[in-house]
């Protein structure tokens, strides 16, 4: 099994910053991508960013300019550096680790979240 441990969320107003982190255990194998998704009270969790094992990045539109994610592949860890932060970005934030087996497909894992409150 695979776990994730994330770190980093907590009140900030509106214009400042945070860094969410979050560090994997476990029977780590194959990781496809890491990255972070957010979910507000009755709506779908939402991809923010991801970061995939050959290093490329992609961003939820709403979030481009402003968040950077990062992957430390030796230390099975992704960062989520946010700046500029908007009231609308409240939310719990969610580590991703999706590792991918060829005839296996992908599997998700995800941690317990943490809370990011943007006060305005």
């Amino acid at each position: 099994q695979v776990q994730l441990v994330e770190s980093g969320g907590g009140l900030v107003q509106a214009g400042g910053s945070l860094r969410l982190s979050c560090a994997a255990s476990g029977s780590i194998f194959s990781i496809a991508r890491m990255g972070w998704y957010r979910q507000t009270p009755g709506k779908q969790r939402e991809l923010v960013a991801v970061v995939t094992s050959g290093g490329s990045t992609n961003y939820a539109d709403s979030v481009k300019g402003r968040f950077t994610v990062s992957r430390d592949a030796a230390k099975n860890t992704v960062a989520l550096q946010m700046n500029n932060l908007k009231p609308e970005d409240t939310a719990v934030y969610y580590c991703n680790l999706r590792s991918y087996y060829p005839g296996l497909g992908a599997n998700d894992y995800w941690g317990q979240g943490t809370q990011v409150s943007v006060s305005s």
